[in-house]
């Protein structure tokens, strides 16, 4: 079974910073693309970035392109989100999980962690 386990949420005043990581468990994690979501109290959950197997292929939605950043260290099985330029619509829990293949996409990931909570104060 694979864990996945986010961390490096906190509160942050616009305009900042945070870098979030998701660490995973599994022999798969260096054939597997990964990804970011979010959601927003009263909101669905919503895709926010990807990333393919290598590295080499990313996707991001359009409200978080050129501020965030999805990177990833297959040696430690880590998965990063650096955000920038923060704004109050930011504020969610960001979730990580693990898709079904080596490719980056919005849909068919399988697992999931717990979240970690994301807050932008003006």
């Amino acid at each position: 079974q694979v864990q996945v386990v986010e961390s490096g949420g906190g509160l942050v005043q616009t305009g900042g910073s945070l870098r979030l990581s998701c660490a995973a468990s599994g022999r798969a994690f260096s054939n597997r693309a990964m990804g970011w979501f979010r959601q927003a109290p009263g909101k669905e959950r919503e895709f926010v970035a990807a990333i393919s197997w290598s590295g080499g292929s990313t996707i991001y939605a359009d409200s978080v392109k050129g501020r965030f950043t999805i990177s990833r260290d297959n040696a430690k099985k880590t998965v990063y989100l650096q955000m920038n330029s923060l704004k109050s619509e930011d504020t969610a829990v960001y979730y990580c999980a693990q898709h079904k293949t080596p490719y980056a996409s919005r849909h068919d990931y399988e697992y999931w962690g717990q979240g970690t909570q994301v807050t932008v104060s003006s």
